[in-house]
């Protein structure tokens, strides 16, 4: 019987230096069915060229412009056939058989639709890396955390998360995922642009009746920050206006009721305590999201990819809040907020 099918796909723009890095162990990969396809989201810094020049066995989709990355993957994504799809952001460097555990967890259970590899940092790799350590989490505000990072506070990596494990949401810097479950919900919801897109989609998948799941025996390493750095206003309003509506679209309406306005009074209280200790950039860029949300409360809901239904079993979602059991009860590690102990 053939191997599956597997497009790894790098979603890249303005990042040649980016790609010149990390592109050779991704081309180093160990597994007889797969294929590399880069998409370009409108460059401008010759990155196209380069890869033309230094790797003409690549498949290039070039796209127009930078369309962000859930429509610049929503719109390549359309032009790749495989199995699976990998989706793996252009700073990533990845182990030779990264592949494999991933794609024996999915060929065994039909029930998985998408994973996640184990995600360290680059630069320090005996940490997790904050964009999804270990396989995400979300609180019942809608707060996302992971295995391995709660906020800012970043684990050593001590084999504590090496366990085959349900989670919320597989991070989109490694997403790994059957294509054809991709294509039956619509793929990333593009009004998002950017930021929390793979959480959305994967609280779709839940709520389609699938599970995501963490595969630590696979690992990569990310540098993380290459696009939009960590403080960046930009990335401060799409994360905010993006969890927002993701909330909006899925959560059950009854919950939405209380969980909307406490998580407004709640993004409130963090723009005023930035705004007095001297970051008046974070609160507009709040204030903005908000505004920005009620927008597409009005007139942006079109352009949005909705579930089927908002009731399911989901996984790896948290009763609690981690905004208490962090800055009051002073519990910074996910096993100390998930064990529910002192």
């Amino acid at each position: 019987m053939p191997s599956p099918t597997v497009a790894i796909v790098i979603l890249n723009w303005n990042g040649r230096s980016l790609l010149q890095t990390f592109l050779p162990s991704v081309l180093a990969t160990q597994y007889e069915a797969f294929k590399v396809v880069v998409i370009d989201n409108g460059s401008s810094d010759q990155s196209v060229s380069f890869l033309q020049s230094n790797y003409p066995q690549l498949q290039i989709i070039c796209l127009p412009k930078n369309l962000g990355f859930a429509k610049g993957y929503n719109l390549g994504l359309q032009q790749i056939e495989a199995d699976y799809f990998v989706l793996l952001n252009s700073d990533v460097e990845v182990s030779p058989h990264f592949l494999q555990p991933m794609i024996t967890l999915l060929k065994d259970d039909e029930t998985i639709a998408a994973c996640q590899p184990k995600i360290l940092s680059y630069d320090k790799k005996e940490e997790f890396e904050y964009a999804g350590a270990s396989g995400g989490w979300i609180d019942h505000l809608g707060y996302p955390f992971a295995r391995g990072r709660v906020f800012d506070t970043l684990e050593s990596d001590n084999g504590q998360y090496n366990q085959v494990s349900p989670i919320f949401w597989a991070s989109g810097a490694a997403l790994f995922i059957r294509s054809s479950v991709y294509r039956a919900l619509g793929g990333f919801d593009p009004y998002f642009f950017a930021h929390q897109e793979e959480i959305d989609l994967c609280w779709r998948i839940q709520l389609a009746g699938y599970r995501i799941v963490a595969c630590p025996q696979s690992v990569v390493w990310h540098k993380g920050g290459s696009t939009l750095p960590k403080g960046n206003a930009k990335k401060t309003f799409l994360n905010y206006r993006n969890n927002h509506i993701m909330l909006l679209k899925n959560m059950p309406l009854l919950t939405l009721l209380w969980v909307w306005p406490l998580r407004l009074a709640l993004d409130g209280l963090a723009a005023w305590r930035a705004l007095f200790g001297g970051d008046p950039g974070y609160w507009w860029a709040v204030a903005r999201a908000h505004f920005a949300v009620y927008g597409w409360l009005l007139w942006g809901q079109k352009e949005s990819l909705f579930p089927k239904n908002r009731s399911g079993q989901l996984q790896g979602m948290y009763k609690g809040s981690i905004l208490w059991d962090y800055f009051l009860a002073g519990k910074k590690t996910f096993a100390r907020i998930i064990s529910g102990h002192p």
